[in-house]
């Protein structure tokens, strides 16, 4: 099956080719054959009922600091590609939401990974409240005093962004932390959005687990370390990747929600597990196919594309 694929993407020229996912998505799609196009969503455009987007053609090697070129900029009617890879990272902005209501105008006559409408409402910390007997205790809210009575419930919690990403404004607050007021003032001041709190969950001194499914099956699965002294395990932070299996508690977990991603259109998502605890549902830009497919000899974004093409096919033979 040969594609036409459109990429939305932060610049291609600032990804990690060692641990970009993205980066091995493209590759794959090269390598069957795809024409493939690479466009930001600053260059994604709606008008008079049509979507289109300054695009270059892609071509992409794994040689560092040699990794790409792009051919020459066409403003494409995306109506008339195939697939496009909804895969610009997060943070889950106004910016975001707003290509997500652009880009339903076209899918699925073409098909956009992940469903946009589904991506646009499954925040990633909201999503998980969902589902039954998967979170840890968790509060969501603006109200000082309902977080504090959390705290006083709880003791030892973890307060972070409702909306942010890769580990950023996470802190853990113990009983004694003379900070809690200065953080709860910290975070009114930055944004109207309420916070996350959750009970603290020692078991991250284990990992925080990162499980990939494809099309709500459990393909692959890493565990992702803190560094001495950080209570954040994401790589960029210091956490380091290390091979590990599903457990019972994992598999069950997949199995409560693996059905509701195939159903919304999240073909491809990444879920994070503390202990026996759904902590996250990642449907932006999932991360981990290349350090999975190190530690267990595979190829998980050739699965991915299977995964594409089978819905690509039903789409047409149902639209």
């Amino acid at each position: 099956m040969k594609l036409n694929v459109a990429i939305q993407m932060d610049h291609v020229s600032t990804i990690d080719i060692d641990g970009d996912s993205t980066f091995v998505l493209g590759m794959e799609a090269q390598r069957r054959g795809y024409a493939v196009w690479h466009y930001t969503p600053p260059d994604l455009t709606f008008r008079d009922r049509k979507v289109t987007a300054r695009a270059q053609p892609m071509t992409l090697r794994r040689e560092k600091g040699n990794h790409f070129t792009l051919g020459p900029a066409e403003t494409l009617d995306l109506a008339t590609l195939d697939v496009v890879l909804l895969r610009q990272d997060p943070p889950f902005d106004m910016s975001y939401i707003t290509t997500t209501h652009i880009l339903e105008h076209i899918h699925p006559r073409t098909l956009v990974v992940n469903d946009p409408a589904s991506v646009r409402n499954a925040p990633e910390k909201l999503f998980v409240t969902h589902f039954d007997n998967v979170m840890p205790p968790t509060l969501i809210s603006s109200d000082a005093r309902a977080i504090r009575a959390f705290r006083d419930e709880h003791k030892d919690i973890i307060l972070k962004p409702l909306f942010g990403n890769g580990g950023a404004g996470v802190f853990r607050v113990r009983p004694d932390d003379e900070n809690f007021n200065s953080l709860l003032e910290m975070f009114s001041q930055r944004s109207r959005e309420p916070v996350i709190a959750q009970r603290y969950l020692p078991d991250v001194r284990k990992g925080d687990k990162r499980i990939i499914l494809i099309d709500g099956e459990p393909v692959g699965v890493i565990n992702r370390v803190p560094a001495e002294g950080e209570a954040r395990s994401n790589m960029h932070v210091g956490g380091v990747a290390v091979k590990d299996v599903l457990s019972k508690r994992d598999a069950e977990i997949c199995e409560i929600i693996g059905p509701e991603l195939a159903r919304r259109g999240l073909l491809f998502v990444g879920i994070d597990v503390i202990g026996n605890y759904l902590t996250e549902i990642n449907v932006t830009s999932p991360t981990g196919l290349q350090q999975i497919n190190r530690f267990d000899g595979v190829s998980l974004e050739a699965r991915i594309w299977d995964a594409i093409e089978a819905r690509y096919q039903n789409t047409r033979r149902t639209g």
